[in-house]
């Protein structure tokens, strides 16, 4: 697959997990509307400026990911109000998600906009411990 000139060839279809075409066109829609706080931690999540390369509002199988990073396979959830009542569905879409061997993170909307510095170094060591754990399983194969 050759996605541009400027670009390798790379694994790209992986980072999808199978999602169709109206996915991909509710995620187009979902960053054209992003809430604040999605915003907020947008700000701060795009252009690698954590050191890693995050996606908005990306497809995975059937879901949409509030963000995602590939290189750690780490989907990061902002969750407002709604989801108070629906923790149900949050807990089966966490389940549906972590088969695809990927971790999750979640925050509430209050804890974006009023903690942002926790937020930001919540996910750096998490993204931190992902990247030991990798490295780590790396040398026991090798």
């Amino acid at each position: 697959m050759i996605i541009s000139n400027s670009m390798q060839r790379t694994d790209l279809p992986d980072m999808f997990y199978g999602a169709k075409r109206t996915i991909f066109q509710n995620a187009y829609e979902l960053r054209q509307n992003m809430t604040e706080a999605e915003k907020y931690l947008w700000e701060r999540l795009n252009k690698n400026q954590l050191g890693v390369r995050f996606k908005a509002q990306h497809p995975i199988d059937i879901f949409i990911a509030d963000f995602y990073c590939h290189q750690y396979r780490l989907v990061i959830e902002v969750d407002g109000e709604i989801h108070l009542s629906q923790k149900e569905y949050d807990e089966g879409r966490t389940a549906e998600l972590e088969r695809f061997d990927l971790k999750i993170l979640r925050f509430t909307n209050q804890e974006v906009l009023n903690n942002i510095d926790w937020v930001l170094a919540e996910i750096k060591k998490y993204s931190t411990d992902l990247s030991h754990a990798s490295t780590s399983s790396l040398l026991k194969s090798g």
